[in-house]
């Protein structure tokens, strides 16, 4: 379920929440008020409205009501727009459904569209731009927003358009994501904007509850991020998120794993403390053990839909882990059969890769873990090193064969009031995870000596029970 912010956000209105449900509507146009106010008027809301904010009294609708309301015959089809760079001049109802709130935010950002079409299920997402000279811009902007595949015309003696190879319930979370950036950020370059998202969707993962056994908020929203970057998507029979995306490419099959569960509940209304790159709760958990590793995982599945030399990636988001590995133990063994490797994210600290559970049950073999430490320098983080470590799912994952290691994600004081989260620390984790998927040769290789080792050392086994025999 949305909030009424997300559905304002995502639909094309530019109105600011000052407080929960209560909305500062002054920067908005009339017409477009206006319309706000009748289809609030047609799902039943209650609401005030003193010509300047918005209060309103009624939980948020489904989606699909929503839209069922703000659609229309013929919506779009007379869009005409025309900008003086002094006031928005758009009017949302005369834009496509769909696409409503990317229009809005594009013009936003100072990106002048003239005409767009949300595709109506049937073609491909366009829309025509002003300026010729910002389109270098703009595509950068949908790239690293995780719209990869676009394709452009640039007519001489007309205007620009951007086809988006994307579906059209894709433009909402489009929409939503805009509404995140700033002008600035582009300036700023790819990894500064990667990091803002990567904090934003680190905030809203923090919100949410989910302790051992009630984790159907986190699942439901894991699902809903994760859905669009995936081939397949599951809940198992245990309410483990069992996802996978195709590679194109011949190559590993690496399962990537963080669990759902808090240690504890969050504390309703509690507030997240940010000094510096340090976060944590005003009350009760933070809840980063192991939300940080969920949203590495998220933004991972984000980014490998640019990449097409790349293996098969598969996804475990396990519930019940606090209390004793609960759901890893019960994935199917289907699920694993496949799986050259693992890297789960579930460790305090960082620079930790854990290769061990003490030192009586090795998780992987020791190259596994030097080959972690050699994508790390390439990338420049020289801090991380193997180690031993406590148990975690990466225990289930190792005890069925799979070379597996779990990362530190910057997160201490775990199961505490005095739990904190290194942000910065967190999204070095997920720099060196993503490196690692796609150093698919070097892995490749690494397995391939590990196998190799592991076979000679069963042939000598072997020849040696023969001896004895003897």
């Amino acid at each position: 379920m949305k909030t009424w912010n997300q559905l304002f956000i995502r639909h094309g209105w530019l109105v600011k929440e000052v407080e929960r449900n209560v909305f500062d509507c002054s920067d908005e146009r009339e017409e477009n008020i206006s319309f706000l106010l009748k289809s609030l008027e047609k799902v039943g809301a209650k609401f005030t409205f003193d010509g300047k904010q918005l209060h309103i009294q009624s939980e948020p609708v489904h989606e699909k009501t929503w839209i069922r309301v703000l659609d229309f015959e013929y919506r779009g089809r007379t869009e005409e727009l025309f900008f003086d760079f002094e006031h928005d001049q758009i009017k949302i109802e005369q834009l496509d459904t769909y696409i409503a709130g990317v229009i809005r935010q594009l013009n936003r950002l100072g990106f002048r569209t003239v005409m767009s079409c949300d595709g109506h299920e049937h073609r491909k997402p366009s829309i025509t731009f002003s300026d010729p000279a910002q389109m270098d811009e703009i595509v950068n902007l949908f790239q690293w927003l995780g719209v990869y595949r676009l394709r452009e015309r640039r007519p001489v003696q007309t205007r620009p358009q951007l086809f988006l190879s994307v579906k059209r319930s894709f433009l909402l979370e489009l929409a939503e994501k805009l509404s995140f950036v700033q002008k600035d950020w582009l300036e700023k370059g790819e990894t500064f904007f990667d990091e803002q998202f990567f904090q934003n969707k680190l905030d809203r993962l923090l919100s949410i509850s989910g302790e051992s056994g009630n984790e159907n908020n986190i699942r439901r929203f894991v699902i809903e991020q994760l859905t669009p970057f995936v081939d397949h998507i599951a809940i198992d029979h245990y309410g483990n998120i069992l996802a996978e995306k195709t590679g194109r490419q011949f190559g590993p099959v690496i399962l990537l794993n963080a669990h759902l569960d808090t240690f504890e509940p969050i504390v309703p209304g509690r507030k997240i403390i940010k000094k510096g790159n340090i976060w944590s709760s005003d009350t009760g958990i933070l809840g980063a053990d192991d939300r940080a590793g969920v949203a590495i995982l998220l933004q991972i599945a984000e980014q490998i839909h640019r990449h097409s030399n790349i293996g098969t990636v598969k996804f475990a988001f396990t519930v019940e882990e606090e209390i004793g590995l609960v759901g890893a133990k019960h994935v199917e063994d289907y699920f694993l059969w496949n799986v050259d490797a693992a890297i789960v994210v579930d460790r305090r600290g960082k620079g930790d890769i854990v290769t061990s559970f003490g030192e009586s049950i090795p998780y992987c073999h020791s190259l596994y873990g030097q080959f972690f430490e050699l994508v790390a320098l390439k990338a420049g983080q020289s801090e991380w090193k193997c180690t031993r470590g406590g148990s975690s799912d990466t225990h289930i994952w190792a005890s069925h064969g799979i070379e597996s290691v779990n990362l530190s994600v910057g997160y201490g004081n775990e199961h505490t009031d005095s739990e904190f989260l290194d942000v910065t620390a967190c999204f070095r984790t997920y720099q060196l995870v993503k490196e690692a998927i796609l150093q698919r040769e070097l892995l490749k290789m690494v397995l391939r000596t590990i196998r190799r080792e592991q076979e000679q050392e069963r042939m000598e086994g072997r020849i040696n029970r023969v001896f004895i025999i003897r």
